[in-house]
This record gives C-alpha cells, sequence and structure tokens, in this order.
C-alpha cells in the first residue's frame, strides 16, 4: 500500500532513541535542550521552544500573545482545525481570510480588504495566522506590512514547512513574523513521532511560552514573588499546562533534523516528476514562487468535482491511498454553529472541491511514483 505521506525511520534513529532509552533522563533532559538548538540553529532565530505537539505550540504562541476573551484571530479556512482552534481555547472569537486560488496560501489582497472594513466597524483582529500550506511559504513581506499598519500579532502555523525558505529567508526565522510554529508529526518533513515546537526572536514571548508549556511554574529567582534560599524551591506564577516535550521524542527529532536538506531534495524530486508527467494531462497543482523553497510537505492537485471522487476510489483500488487537505474549517458543524455558512469564503470552498493529496515522501520510489501517475492517466483519459 502506498499511503499519501510516510515517516522515514533509518538505524541513526533507532540507535538515537534507544540510547536515550537507557540514559537517566527520558523526561525535561539534556535531549530537548539539543534539539531545541539544532531547530534555532536550522532557522537562525533566537529561541526555540519544545512542545508536545504543533496545537500546544499554538495555543502556548496565543496565550503568550495575550490572546483573551475580547480579542478575535484571523486565519485561513484552509488549514488542519488547530489554526482556529487554539483562538478558541483562550476564549477568543475566530474569523477567516480567503485564500489566493493560486498558492491556496491565505490572501494578502483579502486580508487587506478585510482589516479596512474591521477597523471602520472597531474589530480589528489581535492575531493572524497564516499558514504555509504544503510547505509553500505565504507572502510574508507583505503579510508582515499589514501587521505593522494594522497593529497586530502575527503567527506563522509552519507545520508543513519546516526547511522552507522564502526568498532568502528560513522560514522559522521570524523575520516576518513575531512566533512561527513547527509540527513533527510522521507524515510532516521530520518527525519526533509526536511534537511541536515554536520558535521567536522576542526574549519576552519566550519566557512566556515556557510558563505556559510547565504549568506556569519557574525556578527563576528574578520571575519569583518571595525570596527563597532553599534549592528546591519553585513558584508557580500563573496558570499553565503540561506541553513539554520528552527526551524520547527530541532524540527522535534531533537525529531527523540532521536528514532534514536529504528529505527535502527528495520531495522536490517527486515534485518534479509529478508536474512533468501530470502537466501534460493539464492537471493543475498548487503555484510556487521560483524565489521560494517549498518543503513540498504535501503535493496537491486539482480535479474536477465531478472526478475527484471517482479517481480516488479508483486508486484506493490500486493500493494508492489519497487524502484532502483540508474540509474548509469554517464547514465544520463547530464552526457553522459559530455563525459560519456555505458562501462566505468561496476561493478557499471551490478549492475543496478539487483538491486531492498524492503521496509524496522521500522513500516514495520512482516504480511507486510511476504507478500512481500511470493510475491517474488511465482513469481520467478512459473517462
Amino acid at each position: 500500500m502506498i499511503n499519501y505521506g510516510r515517516q522515514n525511520i533509518d538505524q541513526s534513529d533507532i540507535d538515537a532513541v534507544v540510547d536515550t532509552l537507557k540514559s537517566s533522563h527520558l523526561t525535561q533532559g539534556p535531549k530537548v535542550t539539543e534539539f531545541e538548538k539544532k531547530v534555532s540553529d536550522l532557522c537562525n532565530v533566537k529561541y526555540a521552544i519544545a512542545t508536545n505537539s504543533a496545537t500546544s505550540a499554538l495555543h502556548s504562541a496565543c496565550l503568550a500573545l495575550g490572546l483573551g476573551s475580547d480579542d478575535i484571530l484571523w486565519t485561513t479556512p484552509i488549514t488542519f482545525v488547530a489554526s482556529a482552534n487554539c483562538a478558541i481555547h483562550c476564549g477568543a472569537t475566530v474569523d477567516f481570510v480567503d485564500i489566493n486560488p493560486s498558492t491556496f496560501n491565505l490572501c494578502p489582497k483579502a486580508l487587506a480588504k478585510k482589516l479596512k472594513a474591521a477597523k471602520r466597524a472597531g474589530k480589528l483582529p489581535k492575531v493572524v495566522i497564516v499558514v504555509h500550506l504544503c510547505g509553500e511559504p505565504c507572502e510574508m513581506e507583505k503579510l508582515h506590512q499589514l501587521s505593522i499598519t494594522y497593529g497586530f500579532k502575527l503567527i506563522e502555523d509552519a507545520s508543513h514547512a519546516v526547511g522552507a525558505k522564502y526568498k532568502n529567508s528560513q522560514i522559522g526565522s521570524c523575520l516576518y513574523s513575531d512566533i512561527t510554529v513547527f509540527s513533527f508529526h510522521p507524515v510532516k518533513i521530520i518527525t519526533s513521532a509526536e511534537g511541536g515546537m515554536a520558535v521567536t526572536n522576542d526574549p519576552e514571548l519566550e519566557r512566556k511560552m515556557r510558563l505556559v508549556n510547565c504549568h506556569g511554574i519557574t525556578r527563576s529567582p528574578s520571575l519569583m514573588a518571595e525570596d527563597h534560599e532553599e534549592p528546591w524551591y519553585y513558584e508557580q506564577i500563573s496558570i499553565g499546562h503540561n506541553y513539554r516535550m520528552s527526551d524520547i521524542h527530541a532524540a527522535l527529532g534531533s537525529s531527523q533534523i540532521e536528514k532534514i536538506e536529504e528529505f527535502i531534495d527528495a520531495r522536490i524530486k517527486i515534485a518534479q516528476k509529478y508536474d512533468n508527467s501530470l502537466g501534460r494531462l493539464g492537471i493543475k497543482r498548487q503555484e510556487t514562487s521560483a524565489q521560494n523553497r517549498s518543503a513540498f510537505h504535501l503535493y496537491v492537485v486539482k480535479v474536477p468535482k465531478e472526478k475527484r471522487l471517482g479517481l480516488y476510489q479508483h486508486l484506493r483500488e490500486q493500493n494508492i491511498i489519497t487524502n484532502v487537505h483540508y474540509i474548509p474549517v469554517h464547514l465544520q458543524p463547530f464552526y457553522r454553529n459559530l455563525g459560519f455558512k456555505d458562501g462566505d469564503f468561496p476561493n478557499a470552498e471551490a478549492y475543496y472541491s478539487e483538491a486531492l493529496s498524492l503521496p509524496i515522501f522521500p522513500s516514495l520510489s520512482v516504480t511507486e511514483q510511476d504507478l500512481i501517475i500511470k493510475s491517474i492517466e488511465h482513469y481520467l483519459l478512459s473517462e
């Protein structure tokens, strides 16, 4: 069976995890710090805070930015629900901005138009979360300029984009945002089995996120309410959560990140083969910029809606598993109950009616990819 995504684990990854299992620290030990350092070095960013998931990282990022019950967060409707749910967990209101139909990312023009109207109505967002869908970076310079003009905080949900580049800067450098969040789920670019990371250049945001991730507890004398000399003393100075990453997960992530360039190069090569073969069939995929380096976490094609289900089922009969990323968040029952409805974001809904994610992962063989391409060709040309 060929799945749409698959982790790549080799002996060096296994050895790293086994070594940690044999060590004296399974959690709150040196491997987490090591993994954080490798991510911060990759991104050329000052601070990296490991978490047990990207969902946790998004929540802690929103809390660190002070998002609360009187605030509004905007994001794209084409994303995993966690990009919106983090605001709900903070008690904030969620709204969405439609996508660019070519790049599938949040559209800066649509954002600018919506911001103008929101300013007139006195309902500007406090936070905007942009999502680098499939690993293709958003138009960060334009988005950053809008954040300055309208005074909102900017989070990059780069769950698909660790290792990607926006023009000459690494995604995660936070040159154009306050915080960037990564995911290390098994189907992502690198994996820690489960895990995430938030990165920032702001020391105050780093401090707040670390507090959120560890129950609001500190051992730093400078943050404590009372002076104590006892070496065991700690204080809970705020409410928090247990969002920490274990050393076992960090050991795997730290081993995986050594292979990130190899993984992305393999994904790019697979994407190029799809481009050359499927382009002849008139199949369109996400538009990517030559100035950027996509991580190609996903390879999404647009299939006419009257043929998509049939193609999905045909490929499944060949043991080729595709998927759809994503059902627009605003059409989920929870968000419909908040007042969202069909027609609210037409570009996102049109995208969803045609999108299909084809298998892409570093160990996908040429033979397997040829089978996928021939199966698609056979179905479309026989219809």
